[in-house]
């Protein structure tokens, strides 16, 4: 018997200590849609979750056009982050860039513009020669900046995704494909990126000193209230497509439809979207009850025991109207061994409404526990038995 609970409490421990971070679970919950949409495919996203609130066709592989220059414009973002870049810095314009045709700003080989000036006028007027110019002038040509947006979609589990350019165009090419949902990804990603939305909430601006007009290609950011972008495309492979961002009263949703037959049906569809999220969704960022944590034993460590530390709690997505039915629970172990390292995954809390989960978070060690050395095991020993004998 005595054999049995060892290994219970073995495999109890294993199954903790090689759990990951866990993050709100719907797995539970439909993502069919609630509204109607006139498009190929669609997706609703919660941005700050990743939870699919409702899909059509989600993984469906089409021609995504301009909504392509989002992961152009997170690289050209991360560009910026890490250093490698500046706002401030100049680009000068290529022959092969002032060649896109398209949409774009008429851009002439040797024309110099800011990278500032460049970011407003991919995200305003998506231009395709003000892309292509931002791809060479970060990976110093256009096919290594496209190698660079492929590895990035690999990285962010875009699995159905195949970039040929930067830009979206696709009159000569069956390849350059994605899906809704690896657009949702993508555009959650770039929406870390706060200042982007510096650029993507422009309605009108101009460059040249005012001799170039910029409109952005998505009405939404004019009249749609709450509306933080994202990113238009059309081209006669992709129809009308869009990913549309927008944050309500701290939920921050995406809505991306793919395959409209005109302009008008992936406006209408991204707000039906988005309304029915905003009516019917909030977001909430869970308190802790600090009682649910319990000190857990340490075997053979150079303390007896250590409190499990909770992290930063990040929001989750409730339905409207259910943030006084949650609750939580903690589930921990009576005691682990030693060494105890850092960061260790020692339990977990759960977040519960009517018995689904809504949200789970990892329970960490704050320091590493030394194992006990058989010197002060030893010396322990001792003291326990003199203890004892007096």
């Amino acid at each position: 018997m005595k054999k049995i609970k060892k290994l219970t409490a073995l495999i109890l421990t294993v199954l903790i200590l090689s759990s990951v971070l866990v993050l709100p679970s719907f797995a539970e919950e439909s993502t069919e849609m609630k509204v109607e949409v006139r498009a190929k495919s669609a997706i609703l996203m919660d941005m700050s979750t990743g939870k699919v609130i409702m899909a059509k066709n989600e993984n469906e592989r089409l021609f995504p056009a301009s909504v392509t220059k989002i992961m152009s414009l997170l690289l050209i973002f991360e560009a910026l982050d890490s250093g490698k870049i500046k706002l401030d810095d100049t680009v000068t314009v290529s022959k092969y860039a002032s060649s896109m045709g398209g949409s774009e700003i008429w851009l002439e080989e040797g024309e110099q513009m800011t990278v500032e000036q460049m970011l407003k006028a991919i995200c305003v007027a998506s231009a395709n020669d003000a892309c292509v110019a931002m791809g060479e002038f970060i990976a110093g040509s256009n096919d290594a900046f496209v190698e660079l947006m492929n590895k990035r979609a690999t990285q962010l589990g875009m699995t159905n995704t195949t970039f040929v350019n930067c830009t979206g165009l696709d009159d000569t090419t069956d390849d350059h494909l994605t899906t809704a949902y690896d657009i949702a990804l993508m555009s959650r990603e770039l929406m870390k990126h706060k200042e982007v939305t510096e650029y993507t909430t422009i309605w009108t601006d101009s460059l040249r000193d005012g001799k170039t007009l910029l409109t952005n290609t998505n009405k939404l950011v004019r009249y749609y209230d709450g509306c933080t972008g994202l990113k238009t495309g059309t081209t006669s492979k992709a129809g009308c497509c869009l990913s549309a961002t927008a944050t309500r009263n701290g939920t921050s949703l995406i809505a991306v439809v793919l395959g409209c037959k005109n302009s008008e049906e992936r406006f209408e569809g991204a707000k039906a979207m988005l309304n029915w999220g905003f009516s019917s969704l909030s977001t909430v960022i869970p308190e802790l009850d600090e009682n649910l944590i319990a000190d857990i034993g340490v075997r053979f460590g150079e303390v007896d025991s250590v409190k499990p530390s909770a992290p930063e709690f990040e929001p989750i997505l409730i339905e409207k109207g259910t943030k006084d039915k949650i609750e939580q629970t903690a589930e921990m172990p009576v005691d682990v061994e030693a060494p105890v390292e850092k960061g260790q995954i020692l339990g977990k809390i759960i977040f519960t409404i009517d018995g689904k989960t809504v949200g789970e978070y990892n329970l960490t060690a704050k320091e590493r526990i030394e194992r006990i050395s058989f010197f002060t095991a030893l010396i322990r020993l001792l003291g326990a038995f003199n203890n004892k004998k007096s």
